[in-house]
């Protein structure tokens, strides 16, 4: 026995089951309202809030008031399965008018049966004490003088009351959740947004690997480099070269931060393949010898493969800094045929290791697939090339 009691037991103590209780009185509002005005014309108050229903702000409304007093998490709760957005079909507007044609049957049956309840174990009570109940009460009482043994069934009622609250508390939400939940659509769209999302931080990932990778690679050679030299005028040189690069790392981290602050900013101004000079001179600063050769219309590459096209470019710079240091270096940047092929090839003064296929040649390899193209990086005539083929048809 304890055992049955123990779910019920268990939902009673929880807040939300008797703020469901109070969803359901709320919706007796109308037709109380109503009664003040006519007795007889039930059916007007009916048709209204059905009506009411189609409104597309309505479902707005009951979907919030639903996830505050439905949800145990409240109406910031975006796991409920309850929709707060207005309609947007007609589905949702029939679904809407049925679900506050059934709270509104509901609850006026709440009302009236806690009404009744609430009066049956009073009517007991007086029976109990030797009083006679008035006539008013639709629960049917025992008819005969009074006697104390009607105090044991007092509780009796409140029992049954009890169980109601938590079973149409727990009718009502799953009503809810199935007039007022998400369409397919909304879950399709909540489901692409979550993706972009994902694809934008995976991105913002990148930029900061990137850009302040190679800013880092830049001033660890430069400042190496001067060290090493010991002459003032090569010093002053690699300190500006640091400078330079130190302040564009920072106006990318900032930009960057920019968009993590907040979502949905445009791109703004990150670097072209129109910008790949700054790039060349920051590595020849550092004392790489770059041989660059640009083809083609570079000016007119499409906006994300410029963009993605500096980041790659960056990133292979960077990496023949950190791994090889200042050697011979040739950048190829060739844009006919509706392709965009890039090519970054290095002296090689050491062999290679697994270590070297890091963290930076796999980002060149993911750029490059979510534009539909390929990469390829390894050792090649003596020297290790990367090599990147982007589509341009179709990408504006």
């Amino acid at each position: 026995m304890l055992r049955f009691l123990h779910p019920l037991t268990r939902r009673l103590a929880r807040r939300v089951t008797y703020t469901r209780w109070l969803h359901l009185f709320i919706g007796t509002v109308a037709m109380g309202v109503w009664l003040f005005i006519d007795t007889t014309k039930l059916y007007v108050p009916v048709l209204a809030v059905g009506l009411l229903g189609f409104v597309p702000a309505m479902r707005l409304v009951e979907g919030l008031q639903a996830r505050l007093l439905l949800s145990p998490y409240g109406y910031k709760d975006d796991t409920s399965g309850i929709a707060v957005s207005s309609s947007s079909t007609w589905a949702d507007r029939w679904r809407t008018a049925l679900w506050m044609e059934i709270r509104l049957g509901l609850g006026l049956f709440t009302g009236i049966l806690t009404v009744n309840l609430l009066g049956a174990s009073v009517d007991l009570a007086l029976l109990a004490g030797g009083r006679q109940p008035g006539s008013g009460s639709l629960v049917p009482l025992p008819a005969g003088d009074g006697h104390w043994g009607y105090a044991l069934l007092v509780p009796l009622p409140l029992a049954l009351l009890l169980g109601a609250v938590v079973g149409l508390g727990e009718l009502i939400t799953a009503i809810a959740l199935r007039l007022l939940g998400t369409s397919a659509a909304e879950r399709l769209t909540a489901l692409e947004e979550r993706t972009e999302q994902l694809l934008e931080r995976n991105r913002i990932a990148r930029e900061l690997h990137d850009s302040i990778g190679h800013a880092l690679t830049v001033a660890v050679v430069q400042a190496g480099a001067a060290r090493a030299a010991g002459d003032k005028e090569f010093t002053e040189r690699a300190l500006s070269a640091i400078e330079e690069t130190g302040r564009a790392a920072l106006d990318d981290l900032e930009r960057v931060l920019d968009v993590l602050r907040e979502s949905g900013q445009p791109v703004g101004s990150r670097p072209t393949l129109a910008d790949a000079d700054r790039l060349l001179e920051s590595a020849r600063a550092s004392g790489a010898e770059v041989e660059a050769e640009l083809t083609g219309p570079v000016a007119l590459v499409p906006g994300p493969v410029s963009r993605e096209g500096y980041r790659i470019v960056q990133e292979a710079l960077t990496n023949v800094l950190r791994h090889a240091g200042p050697v011979p270096t040739r950048v190829r940047i060739a844009v006919a045929d509706g392709r965009l092929d890039l090519e970054v090839v290095n002296a090689l003064t050491a062999p290679v290791t697994p270590t070297a296929r890091g963290s930076g040649l796999r980002g060149i390899r993911e750029r490059a697939a979510l534009l539909g193209g390929k990469a390829t990086s390894g050792p090649h005539q003596g020297s290790w090339r990367v090599e990147v083929g982007l589509p341009l048809d179709g990408i504006g």
